[in-house]
């Protein structure tokens, strides 16, 4: 199913449509301020193994962001952070940033690994942040290929979007065209400052 939505005054039906698709483990493909994510609710096993399969990876080796509203999120699943880190990402977001922070114990079962840390995004992009808000809890996200890959020309145009994952997730929102750049990571755990992939944000 295929939605187009605005950033201002989006269509009631469509956002019901996306938040009782999400609270049953459906699985949507929606604009970002870099490329098209796809993603699902973070409490999901459903998501999380249907995601697993698109992409062609194990569970175990999974490594997804959190999409956040706003950075009021952050306490209920990340450790304490000092004021320094903050500060910087208060600056950068929302925008084109991956923050890498220690995870605390509320992270779902789901996502319980060996691995204790979170990718934290806040896109500067209204749809998706608003659907967060409206949604209660953040979403799982992930690129719609794998880094390695060279990211294709269809991955900015919604419809050809639509074309290729029609089948293999419930919602595409069409937001427009997308970039081709991926997000900027920076990796914050142990309170330092580190840009492991530099990307379309620029730190400031």
């Amino acid at each position: 199913m295929l939605l187009k939505l605005y950033p201002t005054n989006p269509n009631p039906r469509y956002i019901k449509m996306i938040m009782e698709c999400l609270a049953d483990g459906g699985l949507i493909i929606f604009p970002t301020d870099t490329i098209y994510g796809l993603g699902g609710s973070i409490t999901s096993q459903k998501a999380l193994e249907r995601i697993c399969q698109i992409k062609g990876i194990k569970k175990e080796k999974a490594n997804f962001s959190f999409i956040f509203h706003d950075l009021s999120m952050l306490s209920e699943f990340t450790r304490p952070i000092n004021n320094d880190v903050f500060k910087m990402m208060k600056r950068n977001l929302p925008g084109p940033f991956t923050f890498i922070l220690e995870a605390n114990n509320n992270i779902p079962r789901i996502f319980q690994s060996k691995k204790k840390t979170i990718g934290i995004r806040i896109p500067d992009q209204p749809i998706i942040t608003n659907i967060v808000r409206e949604f209660g809890s953040p979403i799982m996200t992930t690129s719609l290929v794998d880094e390695e890959d060279e990211i294709g020309e269809y991955l900015t145009d919604p419809e050809e979007i639509y074309e290729r994952y029609q089948d293999k997730v419930d919602i595409i929102i069409d937001g427009g065209y997308g970039d081709n750049q991926a997000s900027t990571i920076v990796d914050c755990t142990d309170n330092e400052i580190i840009i492991t992939r530099q990307g379309k944000g620029i730190l400031d």
